[in-house]
Order: structure tokens, then C-alpha cells, then sequence
């Protein structure tokens, strides 16, 4: 299993301060390379751009919410929603400033096994939320490539023959996401004891050998987990799917309002934007095998490279993309760290108490 204690180093100001310098460098980058400042004075703000706005920021309430509504149907309820709301902003805090590839799950371990709540339910809430992340990318992917076809990975693809770097980087990207993801649901849902066999026999190889205590545990870990879900209906795994499904929509739909909101010209039809939305989870996919913290400086790279069909202007797409950051990383770092002082005294407090 990753380690819980690795996020802990995260919370030094060095760490915080790595992935702000090198988003901020990119967007540097952006502004002085890529702006044309006479299409920069020629946005104007009008009422449909405010509307558009004003609905991202909806969207990233909800987000918010169904995070912390999963929180809680995970922790069948022993989180509060106050609760659940302020850990998914030290989760999501943590998860910015730590690795994407590995931050998500070494946070969430940190975080919720600092709480009251045993390692058995920390251990299924952990894994089950890696799993259900998992199935809501590899389930919706062959959907929307079904309803819009290969436009969805690249701008102008028409089939998978001509994939670019980018595309080859997406479809290696959710090939191994569906793999593990298949890997782990065995090893939690249908044999838990046959997932630890496997990996104890992965590291059974000589160049493998020095991961095989943490085979072990992770083996452990899965066992756990498996007996903590057994005993919750399909209701519980529905209502869970539920949450993970719409807070990773909004995640999406909130750019698609961005985009709306900054391209004046863009269709609003629900074809249009479905084939956006595609892109954008074409996008997430690659990110989220970034080895910078919160995907910093890559999510601003790989922007304008999906989105140019749609936003033409590089002025325009910067804006957009410095927006959609703020909205959606650092802004919790900003949050996160005024949330984790206090949150630490608290934990210290009834550590003594």
C-alpha cells in the first residue's frame, strides 16, 4: 500500500511552494510568449460571460459536495457533512501538492487515518474510491467515443491510424488505468485472497524482491477491505458510483462553462459540448499520470493542444486556463492551507486529551 506518511512532508512551504512555481512559470511562459495583448483588451466582460462564470463556480460547489457526499456514504456516516467537507479540502490540498500518479491515495490515507475511524474502514474507503474513479473513466470513455468518435481524444482525429504523441499518451494512459483498475476491483470485489497470491508472487522474482513486504501489506489491505464492503448492499455501491460520477462531471462540465463563457462564438448545443466534455476526460486521463504535483505546468501545456478547435485565439485559451487553475488547484492549495493549521491543532489536542 503507498505510504501514509509520505504526505506529511508535503505540508513544508518548500513543498507547497514547488508545483505554485512551476504552474505559475508556465503560465509566465503563456503570457509573455503566447498572448497577443491587443486580443487581450479586445475581451470585453458582458452578461453572458458573468452568467457562464457564475455557473463554473456553481459547478464547483457541487463537485465539492459530492465529494464530501461519498466521503460520507463511505464512511457510512460517521464523518459528518461539515466533516467530510472540510477533509475533502485537505484531501484535495494534499492530492495538489504531492505527485498526481501517486498523490490521490497517499493523501486520502494521511488524511482520514488521522480521524476517528478504524484502519479496516480507512483501508476500503481508500481503495473503493480508487475503484470507483476507475470505473467511471474506463466506462465512459468507449461511450462517448461511441456517440463522437475519435474527435474526442485529439482535434480533427478521425480515427486511431493517426494518432499523435498526445494520443498515443492517452491511449497507453487509459489502457493501464483499465488494467489496474480491473486488477483491483478482482482483488477487492471477488478474491481478495487470490489478489495478495499474485502480487506475493510478482515479488517472488529476485528484481521484484525488495517491494515484497509492501506486497504483503498491500495484500493485507485488500483482505481488510474486502470484509469491511462484503457486508454493504448494492444500494451503498450505487449511491457511492452516484457521487463519484457527478463530482468527476462537474469537474468537466465546470471548463465547458469556461470555455462557453470566454469563446463567444462556440455552440451551446448539447452535441457540441458533449464531444468538449469527451475531450476534457481525454485530457484528465493523460494529467493524471503527471509526475508534477497536481499535474502543475502539464494541465496548463496540454490545454490549448485539445481545446484549439474549440478556443482558436491563444490569448483567449490562457485566460481560460488560468481561470480553470485557479478554480480548480489553487485555489485549494489556498483553502487547504488555511484549513490545515487549525486542523492539526485539533488533531494534537485530542491526541493529548
Amino acid at each position: 500500500m503507498i505510504d501514509s506518511t509520505q504526505p506529511v512532508k508535503s505540508l513544508d512551504t518548500s513543498k507547497i511552494m514547488f508545483p505554485i512555481v512551476i504552474g505559475a512559470g508556465v503560465l509566465i511562459y503563456f503570457i509573455f510568449s503566447k498572448v497577443d495583448w491587443q486580443d487581450f483588451i479586445d475581451i470585453s466582460w458582458n452578461t453572458k460571460m458573468t452568467i457562464w462564470v457564475c455557473l463554473a463556480v456553481i459547478f464547483l460547489v457541487i463537485r465539492h459536495l459530492a465529494y464530501a457526499w461519498r466521503l460520507r456514504i463511505l464512511s457510512q456516516g460517521v464523518f459528518s457533512w461539515l466533516k467530510s467537507i472540510q477533509l475533502i479540502f485537505i484531501w484535495e490540498f494534499s492530492s495538489a501538492v504531492s505527485p498526481t500518479a501517486v498523490g490521490g491515495s497517499a493523501a486520502a490515507l494521511f488524511v482520514l487515518s488521522r480521524e476517528k475511524i478504524s484502519t479496516a474502514r480507512v483501508t476500503a474507503i481508500v481503495l473503493y474510491t480508487a475503484i470507483l474513479d476507475t470505473i467511471f473513466f474506463i466506462g465512459t470513455i468507449p461511450i462517448l467515443y461511441l456517440i463522437y468518435g475519435a474527435s474526442i481524444i485529439r482535434p480533427g482525429l478521425t480515427g486511431l491510424a493517426n494518432l499523435d504523441g498526445w494520443g498515443k499518451s492517452f491511449v497507453l494512459a487509459y489502457f493501464f488505468m483499465a488494467t489496474y483498475g480491473v486488477f483491483f476491483f478482482y482483488g477487492l470485489f471477488i478474491k481478495p485472497q487470490g489478489f495478495k497470491n499474485i502480487v506475493l508472487w510478482f515479488t517472488s522474482f529476485k528484481w521484484l524482491n525488495r517491494w515484497r513486504v509492501k506486497a504483503q501489506k498491500l495484500g493485507d489491505d485488500f483482505i481488510v477491505a474486502s470484509r469491511e464492503l462484503s457486508a454493504n448492499g448494492f444500494q451503498f455501491g450505487f449511491k457511492a458510483f452516484l457521487a463519484t460520477a457527478t463530482a468527476w462531471s462537474c469537474r468537466f462540465i465546470l471548463l465547458n462553462c469556461l470555455v462557453i463563457a470566454f469563446q463567444q462564438d462556440v455552440s451551446t448545443d448539447l452535441y457540441t459540448q458533449g464531444a468538449l466534455y469527451g475531450r476534457l476526460e481525454t485530457m484528465f486521463i493523460i494529467m493524471a499520470f503527471s509526475p508534477t504535483p497536481g499535474s502543475a505546468g502539464v494541465a496548463e501545456i496540454l490545454f490549448y493542444s485539445f481545446v484549439n478547435d474549440y478556443i482558436p485565439s491563444e490569448t483567449t485559451a490562457s485566460v481560460v486556463a488560468i481561470l480553470w487553475r485557479f478554480l480548480t488547484y489553487y485555489l485549494y492549495i489556498l483553502i487547504g492551507a488555511l484549513l490545515i493549521p487549525a486542523w492539526i491543532r485539533n488533531l494534537v489536542r485530542r491526541k493529548k486529551s
